[in-house]
């Protein structure tokens, strides 16, 4: 019986949690940026 490797599955998703974070601030930049913007020019 061979044994399973559950570290490179382990290293794998760490990155993609980090990827995910990444877009998640990206987004919320873009947003404030937009918002802070689209306030500047009505005022």
């Amino acid at each position: 019986m061979s044994t399973k490797r559950k570290p490179p599955s382990l290293q794998h998703k760490k990155d993609e949690v980090n990827k995910r974070a990444l877009i998640w601030s990206m987004s919320i930049i873009g947003v404030l940026i937009v918002a802070t913007v689209v306030l500047l020019l009505v005022t």
